[in-house]
């Protein structure tokens, strides 16, 4: 019922019930996120980190709801049935729009552990939902320029040994570690400013998949790699909630990991770093063309 209301109405509503949703679930998450501050490592701990990833599991199935509720969008959807809900993912997407996150999230809740996603550092200040983040241990990444890099060099070390730390806290409980290799949202003025030699990609940056990699190394039972295509172009956030997306396209594949690209340093390495960053490439590629096909040529 609430789907056939006029797109306005319908987008207030939708945003009325998501931030219901979020004040709810980020109150009770808040009281654990304090209680895990002077809890010291240890089984007590790892349970408080189970409850937070329930917390958040919660939230994501209120999302869900409310989208069934006021969205008429047509999900075309495979590979993600024959998922395991337990162990750990490395999960790897392209990426178009803030709707990206709700797609992954509504699709894969429940179907593999939660999604941890790498976060620009700045997104740590954005009200509630920030510092939801923070106590759920979403690796924030400081993204520094090439001349940045090169007046400082010591920050390059700084945000590897930053998300090394991130990452090793998955350890303690099944995760999914999520990743966006584009590293910002697809738009047609950042494909043309890299020559980028994907049809519907920019270059994929491996620097944060190794860095997973190098820090849970095999832990990861499997890579899962998801591609999302909305055919009638990637949607604003507004858009979405006023119901105006009308078909999705999603397809994920899993896959294994090399043994050889579960232990190297990236960094220093610079046959490891060739390797991973060729192994990606090839993912990209097929990714590509994938696309293609799913938009239809």
């Amino acid at each position: 019922m609430l789907a056939s209301l006029p797109g306005g109405v319908r987008g207030v509503l939708a945003a009325l019930l998501l931030v219901f949703n979020t004040l709810l679930w980020c109150g009770i998450l808040f009281v654990l996120a304090l209680a895990k501050l002077v809890t010291p490592l240890g089984p007590a701990r790892a349970a408080l980190d189970r409850a937070l990833n329930g917390v958040a599991t919660r939230w994501v199935a209120g999302n869900s709801l409310w989208m069934r509720l006021t969205q008429r969008t047509q999900w075309d959807v495979a590979g993600v049935d024959e998922l395991a809900g337990t162990g750990w993912y490395l999960v790897n997407c392209n990426h178009q729009s803030w709707v990206d996150i709700l797609v992954l999230q509504h699709l894969l809740n429940r179907r593999i552990p939660m999604l941890k996603f790498f976060l620009k550092q700045q997104l740590i200040y954005v009200p509630v939902i920030g510092l939801a983040w923070w106590a759920l241990d979403f690796p924030f990444m400081r993204r520094h320029s090439n001349a940045a890099l090169a007046r400082h060099p010591e920050k390059r070390q700084h945000d590897i040994d930053a998300t090394r730390r991130a990452c090793q806290k998955f350890a303690l409980v099944p995760t999914s570690v999520m990743n966006f290799a584009e590293g910002t949202r697809f738009t047609r003025a950042k494909h043309v400013a890299q020559r980028s030699p994907y049809v519907h990609l920019l270059k994929p940056k491996a620097g944060a998949l190794a860095l997973a990699l190098g820090a849970l190394g095999d832990r990861f039972d499997a890579l899962l790699d998801v591609t999302i295509v909305y055919p009638e172009g990637a949607p604003s956030f507004w858009q979405f909630l006023r119901g105006d997306v009308r078909r999705i396209v999603v397809r994920a594949r899993r896959s294994v990991i090399p043994a050889a690209l579960r232990h190297g340093d990236y960094t220093n390495d610079a046959a490891f770093r060739g390797a991973f960053q060729r192994w990606l490439q090839d993912q990209w590629r097929e990714k590509d063309e994938a696309i293609t096909v799913l938009r239809g040529g």
